[in-house]
């Protein structure tokens, strides 16, 4: 019984396979070809409440500049696209170009900041760049209600804290929003930030005999180890990947997979409709040849001139399965150097016969 239950439950779980984009996965195959990734903006005038914020946006945008090309080949990794690029150019003049008004949301208890574009620009950033869509990738700052643990998790404390996030979008000429980060077209919703700039000191608040903890910023130092701590494989070696990058990195890519060549089936014609070609009959099946014989009547010997006599039949009669009808030999006799014709399988000239 348990064998039975455990596939229940995983199919239950994990169910069928979701399209995370905002159109048919066919269609996104078809219109999106050449994609091109923006380099990653910082949206400066989002709720980054950073004391030291003239020094904390130089940093995170450098790391994103020595981490956005691995997110980049692993897109290509995923073989949906024919080409996929990353843009040249500042990204502060990009998104200065680009972008038209943010908006902070709550969507299904998700809390991020979605980002309006202005159509005419993303058209001709687009065209410039010859491109069929663009992903646009912010980071940006934002305050929320969290609970936070400590390290050993024997305490926890709930307050605001400010956090970078990062969100993205892939849109086409027209400004459609093909598929958006964080994603909401999947069962199981989660969206972790980049990185919490604060934390609650709780060993102040032991060392004080305190009840009351404080919530601080962490250093620049801090934050740049933060941002740089490196992944480790499964051997426990540390590989060439920052660990908070590769988190949002991974968990957009498990939104953007897809299965190409199941869409290049949906998008082609039924099977069995196909044209027929010139000359075939309209029911579309062989042409009933062994009807055909088994129909055909034989042939009637013609009597010999003066003679009425007419020509014994054969010894044994023709089988249905005969594919062809069968002449029977006559008394007449043959012209000299003719062969008469040779009998059907099973089928024997008449006695008497002239040869």
């Amino acid at each position: 019984m348990k064998r039975l239950l455990v596939p229940a439950l995983l199919f239950l779980m994990c169910g069928c396979a979701r399209n995370h984009f905002n159109v048919p996965v066919e269609n996104f195959n078809e219109k999106v070809r050449v994609l091109g990734v923006a380099p990653i903006m910082i949206d400066a005038g989002s709720d980054i409440r950073y004391p030291q914020k003239d020094v904390l946006l130089p940093l995170v945008a450098e790391m994103n500049y020595a981490y956005e090309p691995q997110f980049v080949r692993k897109l290509k990794a995923t073989g949906n696209f024919y080409t996929v690029a990353l843009l040249d150019g500042d990204p502060r003049p990009v998104l200065a170009n680009l972008f038209f008004r943010r908006e902070k949301r709550d969507d299904a208890t998700i809390r991020y900041n979605k980002y309006f574009w202005k159509t005419e620009a993303l058209r001709d950033y687009i065209r410039r760049n010859n491109l069929d869509a663009v992903m646009l990738i912010v980071v940006s700052g934002l305050e929320m209600t969290d609970k936070v643990s400590s390290d050993n998790l024997l305490k926890s404390m709930t307050g605001d804290f400010n956090y970078l996030i990062m969100t993205a979008q892939i849109l086409d000429a027209d400004g459609t929003i093909l598929w958006e980060y964080p994603n909401f077209r999947t069962r199981m919703l989660s969206y972790d930030p980049l990185i919490n700039l604060q934390y609650p000191d709780f060993s102040e608040s032991d060392a004080n005999l305190s009840p009351e903890t404080n919530i601080k910023f962490k250093t620049i130092e801090g934050v740049r180890r933060a941002l740089n701590q490196k992944r480790k494989d499964l051997l426990r070696r540390e590989t060439t990947e920052s660990e908070v990058y590769a988190r949002q990195f991974d968990e957009m890519l498990s939104y953007l997979k897809y299965d190409a060549d199941k869409a290049k089936k949906d998008t082609q014609p039924a099977a069995g409709k196909t044209p027929k070609s010139e000359g075939q009959p309209k029911g579309g099946g062989q042409q009933p040849v062994a009807s055909e014989s088994k129909q055909a009547p034989m042939a009637s010997p013609s009597p010999a001139a003066g003679n009425s006599t007419p020509a014994p039949q054969p010894s044994a009669p023709a089988a249905s399965t005969v594919p062809a009808p069968v002449s029977i030999p006559t008394p007449v006799a043959t012209p000299p150097g003719e062969v008469p014709p040779t009998p059907a399988s099973g089928i024997t000239p008449a006695k008497g016969g002239t040869p």
